[in-house]
C-alpha cells in the first residue's frame, strides 16, 4: 500500500462577484482516497481602491494591467500574512498555497484566458511556495480553461449526484457514465447583486427582494430563449458574455430593481432545473446564492431532487478548498483539469509553481 501523502495549504479564491479574497486554511491527504480538513477560513473584503481596479483592470492599458498584475499579487501576499497572525499559524506550517487570482479576460475561443495575482509575487512576498495561473495549459489544449472545480467535485464530495455552485456564474458538475461532466449554467449573483447594488445593499439578503417583485414574462422568454442555453457539452461563461448579451438585453426593459430581480430568480432556476435529471436523488449547493431562500426554495419548487444545503464552511470556501486541492495535486504531478468538463484534447496537469 502506497505511503499516505499529508499536506496543509492555503487555497485562495477571488469571485467574479469582487466580494473579497477567500483564504482557507486546510490539510489534504491523499491514501486510499483523498481526505481534507478545514482548520480556518475567512474573506476579507477589498480596500474600495483595489475593488475599483480590479472593476475595470479590462479597460486598462497593457502597462497599467501588468503593475496590477504585480500589486494584487502583493496584496494577495498581505492578506495571506495577515490572515496567518489571525490564526496564530506560522509560514513555515504552510506546505504551499494555491491562488485562482481574479479573472480578467476569459476567451477560450480566441485561445486566451488572463488571471492576474502574480504568483512570484505571492511566494517571494509570503515566503509560502506558490501555484498559480490553473487555466492556461488547458486553454492551450483547445479547453475552456473552465470549469476547474469538477476534479474537487471528482475526489472530495462524489456522494452527490450534482455539485452546483451559486458564485457570480452558476456551474455544475455530475458523473455521467465513467465521465465527469460540467459546465456553467447562466450567470447568477453578478446581476443579482447589481441591483441589490441600486438599492444601496450588497446583496439581496435571502432574497426578500426578489421575493417582493413581479416577474415580467416578456423578459423571462427572452431570458430564456438566449443562444448560449442551447449549447451543449462543455461551455463557460465570462464578462465577455455578459457586456455583449445579458446587459443589453435587460436595459431593453424598464423594471423595477425588484421586478429584474424576481425576473432572473426565475430565469436561473429554469436554467439549472433543466440541466439536471430528478431521476438522480442528491444536490449538493455551495456559494453566496446557497444563502438566497427565495432562490432555493423557487428551485426546490421545480425538482425533486434532495438539495443538500452544507455547513457554512463548505457553502461559502468550497471552490478555495478545491484550489489548495488542484495545488495538491499540481505538486503531486496529478491530473487536475478534466477534458471531459473543458473540451480540451486531453486531461492535463496545470498550475505555475513558484518557490519562495
Amino acid at each position: 500500500m502506497n505511503e499516505a501523502i499529508h499536506k496543509r495549504c492555503l487555497g485562495l479564491m477571488s469571485g467574479t462577484s469582487l466580494d473579497g479574497l477567500d483564504i482557507i486554511d486546510c490539510t489534504i491527504t491523499k491514501d486510499s482516497a483523498y481526505r481534507f480538513s478545514i482548520l480556518n477560513a475567512k474573506t476579507y473584503a477589498y480596500p474600495e481602491s483595489l475593488r475599483g481596479s480590479l472593476k475595470r483592470s479590462d479597460q486598462m492599458s497593457a502597462q497599467e494591467l501588468i503593475a496590477l498584475d504585480r500589486s494584487f499579487g502583493n496584496h494577495i501576499a498581505e492578506t495571506m500574512l495577515l490572515f496567518c497572525k489571525e490564526f496564530d499559524i506560522e509560514a513555515s506550517q504552510i506546505d504551499f498555497a494555491a491562488s485562482h487570482g481574479h479573472t480578467v479576460f476569459h476567451q477560450p475561443s480566441n485561445g486566451f484566458t488572463l488571471q492576474i495575482g502574480s504568483g512570484a509575487n505571492i511566494a517571494v512576498r509570503s515566503g509560502i511556495t506558490t501555484i498559480s495561473d490553473f487555466r492556461s495549459s488547458d486553454v492551450a489544449l483547445g479547453g475552456q480553461g473552465a470549469p476547474l472545480v469538477p476534479i474537487g467535485d471528482e475526489l472530495l464530495f462524489n456522494e452527490y449526484d450534482y455539485c452546483l455552485n451559486l458564485g457570480g456564474f452558476a456551474n455544475i458538475s455530475s458523473k455521467q457514465s465513467e465521465s465527469r461532466v460540467a459546465f456553467d449554467i447562466c450567470p447568477l449573483n453578478i446581476p443579482l447583486n447589481y441591483f441589490a447594488n441600486k438599492k444601496g445593499l450588497p446583496f439581496d439578503d435571502g432574497g426578500q427582494i426578489a421575493k417582493s417583485g413581479t416577474i415580467h414574462q416578456s423578459l423571462l422568454k427572452k431570458l430564456d430563449g438566449l443562444e448560449f442555453y442551447k449549447i451543449h457539452g462543455s461551455k463557460s461563461l465570462g464578462k465577455e458574455w455578459l457586456d455583449e448579451t445579458f446587459w443589453p438585453l435587460l436595459s431593453e426593459y424598464a423594471l423595477t430593481e425588484e421586478d429584474f430581480m424576481a425576473t432572473l430568480i426565475e430565469h436561473f432556476t429554469n436554467q439549472i432545473a433543466r440541466v439536471v435529471d430528478d431521476s438522480n436523488s442528491s444536490m449538493l449547493i455551495t456559494g453566496g446564492g446557497a444563502y438566497n431562500r427565495y432562490l432555493i426554495d423557487n428551485l426546490d419548487d421545480k425538482t425533486s431532487l434532495e438539495l443538500v444545503l452544507p455547513e457554512p464552511n463548505i457553502i461559502e470556501f468550497k471552490e478555495a478548498l478545491i484550489f489548495a486541492l488542484l495545488g495538491f495535486l499540481r505538486l503531486e504531478k496529478s491530473v487536475n483539469t478534466l477534458a471531459s468538463v473543458t473540451g480540451a484534447r486531453v486531461d492535463s496537469i496545470g498550475g505555475a509553481i513558484y518557490h519562495n
